[in-house]
């Protein structure tokens, strides 16, 4: 007998992303990929994402809120 939780296929990956939300605009904010506590791995974000990541770290409080982490639909 077959468990869904010892199913190789019933396993679903989570995916997580922090997201900078504009302080100015509510359609707008940059999100990057993040474990589940918020950890970006920039060694795997393109030089242009590291640079944009930062450049949002250094911005909260003045253009961006607190970066939140939430689950991600893209994968």
């Amino acid at each position: 007998m077959s468990h869904p939780s010892h199913d190789a296929a019933a396993v679903t990956a989570t995916h997580y992303e922090i997201r900078f939300q504009s302080l100015y605009d509510s359609g707008r904010g940059l999100s990057f990929p993040c474990d589940a506590q918020g950890r970006v791995g920039e060694e795997h974000l393109s030089e242009r994402a590291r640079l944009a990541y930062r450049r949002a770290q250094s911005l909260v409080g003045r253009e961006y809120a607190t970066p939140a982490v939430q689950l991600s639909d893209l994968h």
